[in-house]
């Protein structure tokens, strides 16, 4: 960047966080998206960590002024390379926009962009409040779970990012400070262009501060983990459960040999040990009364399914130790992934899916890791990596697998988003008609292009 870019973010940005030297941005340049198909970050980049709302409003000024491209940063969770700079131009930290403010009596809080998902959790806590989503990591920000429209295991009962978001304050490409929405369950003047930007990955606007739905926290929680012989049973039982005994936290389906392996790369020990498939079932609610009924009718359809004896947890510390292991198992199988790919499909589809899937994987000799959300449908699929697999037979792979969720009604993503790696993919899911509307509405928001270029859209 030419010595009066590097002056002119400074007059707007303390010197100190506006910076050049490539070893002290390292942690900025990448995301968790997996190795083989994580973007290059460029070359000439600068990393800019604005203090407030009004200095990020200024550097968008600047940066749309000049033509310099901008690439919002939170906290680097993504899986889909959404926040790496593939181009000369600006990392925007959001880091230290980390105020939060609990308004306990509308039952809502109001967290910059910055604050971690870890911060707000344990700020509504100690004011008895709860804050449903939780996505996997902890160090997620708020802006970027918004951005991404964020999901994970509790988005059967309580929904997606999206259906937390009551306002927010965003900063246009242009530089202009808008307020969205307002502490409010209802809202019904104009178009919605809050949720327009939930869930737009940083292409249309910078997302600064966010008014977030809690709710009351529970007086009793319990994890049941349903062990199964065979996975058509444990797949079927999914919808039994979501028709006959409520609606839980959450309904995981992952495989023993993935438990077990993940337990061991975080030096623990899965705790079950009968059954080769396993539903997790998480429960929550006011007390212990109302939980044990569903737990027992839980117990129940499993036996009628075909499943084993279920493994009960109640105490706090053992049912975070089995929420520790599911929540990491990309991280375990992480250094031998190619891609990691979440198609969403109807419930009702999930057990052909994974026949589908695990079909594929037995013609072509494969190691195809399939777990996720199954009380809302979102499959995790990793491809591995193998000695002489090419990155054509890769791309026939995924392909074949997005067929799969295609044909059964699903979509490319559920939760992690197109980012800069799934672009050319979108056609699969959006007609012709619906990806042009998506890029006038770009072009109408950010006109000369500089917002996270090369994300969500195609180029």
């Amino acid at each position: 960047m030419e010595e009066s870019i590097v002056d002119g973010l400074r007059s707007i940005v303390e010197k100190a966080h506006v910076i050049t030297d490539r070893e002290q941005m390292q942690n900025y340049l990448a995301d968790e998206t997996a190795a083989p198909v994580r973007p290059k970050p460029a070359n000439d980049l600068i990393l800019v960590r604005p203090a407030n709302t009004q200095q990020v409003s200024a550097v968008l000024q600047f940066a749309n002024k000049h033509g310099i491209a901008v690439f919002p940063r939170g906290g680097g969770t993504g899986l889909v390379g959404g926040a790496i700079p593939t181009r000369d131009g600006i990392i925007l930290s959001l880091e230290r926009l980390d105020g939060i403010e609990i308004d306990k009596e509308n039952m809502m809080a109001i967290a910059e962009a910055g604050v971690t998902l870890e911060k707000l959790t344990k700020t509504a806590n100690e004011v008895g409040l709860f804050f449903p989503p939780h996505p996997g990591d902890e160090n997620a920000q708020m802006g970027g779970l918004v951005a991404t429209n964020a999901g994970g295991s509790r988005a059967v009962r309580y929904g997606v990012m999206r259906n937390q978001v009551k306002a927010l304050e965003i900063v246009t490409p242009a530089g202009a400070i808008l307020n969205l929405g307002r502490r409010l369950h209802k809202d019904n003047v104009g178009y919605d262009i809050m949720q327009l930007i939930i869930g737009s990955e940083g292409t249309l606007a910078v997302v600064t501060k966010v008014t977030l739905r809690l709710y009351p926290k529970f007086g009793a929680t319990a994890t049941i983990i349903l062990p199964f012989t065979n996975r058509n049973d444990a797949m079927s039982t999914v919808q039994k459960i979501l028709q006959d005994a409520g609606t839980p936290l959450a309904i995981e389906y992952v495989e023993r040999d993935l438990l077990e392996m993940t337990a061991k790369h975080l030096g623990e020990k899965w705790p079950v040990t009968i059954g080769e498939q396993y539903l997790i079932i998480i429960g929550g609610e006011a007390s212990r009364d109302q939980l044990l009924p569903q737990s027992v009718r839980i117990r129940e359809i499993c036996q009628q399914n075909g499943g084993l004896e279920p493994f009960y947890v109640e105490s706090q510390r053992d049912q975070d130790k089995i929420l520790r292991i599911r929540s990491n198992i990309y991280f375990a199988l992480k250094n031998e992934t190619v891609d990691i790919l979440d198609i969403a499909v109807p419930v009702s589809e999930l057990v052909s899916v994974v026949d589908n899937i695990e079909e594929i994987a037995k013609r072509d000799k494969l190691f195809l890791p399939v777990f996720g959300h199954a009380a809302d449908g979102n499959l995790h699929i990793h491809i591995m990596k193998r000695e002489g697999d090419t990155s054509d037979y890769i791309d026939t792979l995924r392909n074949r697998i997005y067929e799969i969720a295609i044909s059964a009604g699903g979509v490319i993503t559920g939760e992690h988003g197109i980012g800069k790696i799934r672009t050319a993919k979108l056609q699969s899911s959006l007609t012709k008609e619906e990806i042009t509307l998506m890029t006038e509405i770009k072009k109408l928001f950010d006109p000369n292009s500089v917002l996270n270029p090369g994300t969500k859209i195609p180029v």
